[in-house]
């Protein structure tokens, strides 16, 4: 396997953080190291925030690419990538389209559905459409069945993520609902299928051939599941890449994330979770959603990967910002005369 070919040529980069997100420490924690590496890449590199002052500082800086280490609303979603094509600017990740439907749990199971991929039983409930939370509750456990996980349509990081199983009670999930419509507008749940947690990442380079990175194996042994705090407390997670899968299992989990990769439409990176079947239902996968711009410090799940396969860090970032370069900014139609304008 291969990455981008090195360069002499030093690029002036851009790279955003924070955000109005619950995920915002993560994203700073991402773009410190993201900051590094590619200082250390031999770039010159300089550090925005996300916030109203994203505009003019991206004009005034004269950036050749933009890496966007956000996590979450506004930075995850659609919005800055729609900030960069008004600017013009190339820019590391998946575009507007790709990363709003990646997003939105709800849209992104719908792509997954007509490409045909595994997921689980799922129903999307509105706040609005909805009389109560426990009527929702209920209803959800009747299409559904007994055993949920109740999660926001458009969070990440298990941000508001629940799982209950078949004997709690309809007001522990009627509770877990009301939750997350405090978090947005719609609430997805979705059968509670269990096994083994699993994520693949998918390294798609301009001009480059795309391909699944080794899958890995998530142990959250005193957490109920990889919860927010066990992806990012110090020991709270154990990550097995290549996760031990077997052979066959594993290309089957990495031609599922190419699949959900290209069902939304995604470039240059994402990563795909999975719950992988255990006892006699070993060989299922379920695929779960796409990270169209996963966590990125030097430890996190996707570098770990790349780097199980001979990326370092340092490369890996610079890689991915050399990619965006040769693609440049997207292209645009040139303006046309109005016909039967008047002439001045």
């Amino acid at each position: 396997m291969s990455v981008a070919p090195e360069s002499p040529s030093r690029l002036r980069v851009a790279v955003i953080q924070g955000g109005p997100s619950s995920e915002a420490g993560v994203s700073r924690a991402s773009a410190a190291a993201v900051h590094q590496a590619l200082t250390e890449a031999g770039h010159d590199v300089t550090r925005l925030e996300l916030d109203t002052g994203i505009f003019e500082a991206l004009l005034r800086g004269k950036f050749d690419v933009v890496h966007p280490a956000v996590h979450g609303a506004v930075g995850e979603d659609g919005c800055l990538q729609g900030v960069l094509e008004v600017l013009g600017l190339a820019y590391v990740g998946s575009d507007v389209k790709a990363s709003a439907v990646a997003m939105d749990k709800v849209y992104a199971r719908r792509q997954f559905e007509l490409a045909e991929l595994p997921v689980a039983r799922g129903i999307s409930l509105s706040r609005d459409a909805e009389k109560t939370p426990r009527a929702a509750a209920e209803f959800a456990r009747q299409v559904v069945g007994a055993s949920v996980v109740v999660k926001p349509s458009a969070s990440g990081s298990a941000v508001g993520v629940s799982r209950h199983e078949a004997d709690a009670p309809d007001a522990q999930v009627a509770a877990a609902i009301e939750a997350v419509w405090e978090l947005g507008d719609a609430a997805l749940v979705e059968h509670f299928a269990h096994g083994r947690e699993v994520t693949c990442g998918v390294l798609d380079l301009q001009g480059e051939q795309a391909y699944a990175l080794p899958p890995t194996e998530i142990l959250a042994p005193n957490d109920a599941f990889y919860t927010f705090e066990a992806r990012y407390a110090p020991g709270r997670s154990v990550h097995r890449c290549p996760a031990p899968l077997g052979d066959e299992l594993t290309r089957r989990v990495q031609e599922l994330a190419l699949q959900a990769h290209r069902a939304l439409g995604c470039r240059d990176l994402s990563r795909v979770d999975f719950v992988v079947g255990d006892g006699a239902d070993a060989s299922s996968c379920i695929v779960l959603e796409v990270n169209t711009l996963p966590g990125f410090t030097s430890t996190s799940l996707y570098p770990e990967a790349a780097a199980a396969v001979g990326i370092p860090f340092p490369r890996l970032c610079d890689a991915l910002v050399r990619s965006a370069h040769r693609r440049g900014p997207s292209r645009r139609n040139a303006p046309l005369a109005f016909p039967g304008a008047v002439q001045s």
